[in-house]
């Protein structure tokens, strides 16, 4: 409900009709400049704590999950943003439903405020999502940065600062075992960005090797068929260094060279991307670059709420990340 003119004058400390007057800018009012200024900031004050109020009735949202439960054990790093949510809309004293991607169909559009999309959303499901609640966030992806808020990482940045590191080690000679990822309404496979800078970044230094690009999905599984094609298909020309593009598939790398007798770091130094927590349990303990995965989920319940309480313009948030150098790499 929004403020009355009675609620004005009453913290105003002035009648009704002054009020009255003053909001409705009567010129043969005779009220001195400091009245009419205390009228204005109660009004504009007190419509702000109404709407706020208004939408303070609020609270249940949902996490949308690109992933299915399943799919979530095998990338970590879905899960830890998960995990970020959950912590930050208790704090919020939030409602929260939680679907996977095969339980989508069980929103209840009637009871939800708000969304938070984690994953890889077209703008077509993005739409979808508008329908089933009025405010949006997506996390890991920003399928209209004009309309919806998004968290987001800066992979460029990221991978450049990796390859930094082994250039400044002394590698010359640098592969890349990666994973594409599609929408799930269709087959349209995604640009990485970290593939992408890792050609930029060496075709522009000369350094590329095309014939030392492995690309699969981001697993361990995939991590470990991919490192063993490499040691198969490369023999002695095997690269003295690897970027991982996520932690996972740095593990079945790790895997497969211990496999095959090489030696890490002394033969081959490899470096992955996210820090999920067992990288620095594995042995040797795993280089990575840290993605503050949970401070993500943080950030997209916090816009949630600022879209609920009514800021209308879309935000997009970087969130920064962290080389962390371990075992796994000189």
């Amino acid at each position: 409900m929004a403020a009355t003119i009675k609620d004005i004058a009453e913290k105003a400390g002035v009648s009704i009709a002054t009020v009255s007057r003053v909001l409705n800018f009567d010129e043969t009012l005779s009220v001195g400049d400091e009245t009419k200024k205390r009228i204005f900031e109660v009004a504009e004050e007190l419509s702000y704590q109404k709407r706020k109020t208004k939408k303070n009735l609020v609270p249940k949202i949902a996490i949308v999950h690109w992933y299915t439960e399943q799919e979530e054990l095998n990338d970590l790093y879905y899960m830890s943003i998960r995990l970020g949510i959950e912590e930050r809309a208790k704090s919020h004293n939030l409602q929260l439903a939680t679907y996977f991607y095969d339980d989508f169909e069980a929103i209840n559009q009637d009871q939800l405020q708000g969304i938070v999309a984690v994953g890889k959303f077209s703008n077509q499901q993005a739409e979808e999502f508008k329908k089933a609640a009025r405010n949006v966030v997506f996390v890991d992806s920003s399928p209209d940065p004009e309309k919806f808020d998004s968290v987001i990482v800066d992979f460029e940045r990221a991978t450049e600062r990796v390859l930094d590191h082994f250039i400044a080690k002394g590698h010359t000679q640098i592969g890349y075992i990666g994973g594409r990822e599609a929408y799930r309404e269709h087959s349209t496979t995604l640009d990485d960005q970290r593939e992408q800078t890792f050609i930029k970044y060496l075709s522009g230094r000369g350094m590329l090797r095309e014939d030392a690009m492995f690309i699969g999905s981001f697993t361990v599984k995939d991590g470990h068929r991919l490192m063993s094609q490499a040691i198969a298909e490369l023999g002695d020309s095997l690269p003295s260094a690897f970027f991982a593009g996520n932690d996972s598939i740095a593990i079945g790398s790790l895997q497969a060279l211990h496999e095959h007798g090489i030696r890490v770091p002394e033969q081959v130094s490899i470096i992955g991307v996210n820090d999920i927590s067992v990288s620095k349990y594995i042995f040797p303990a795993l280089s990575t670059v840290k993605v503050y995965t949970e401070v993500m989920g943080e950030t997209a319940v916090d816009l949630l709420v600022e879209r609920i309480t009514e800021r209308k313009i879309a935000k997009q948030v970087v969130i920064a990340t962290k080389l962390k150098l371990r075992q796994s790499s000189k």
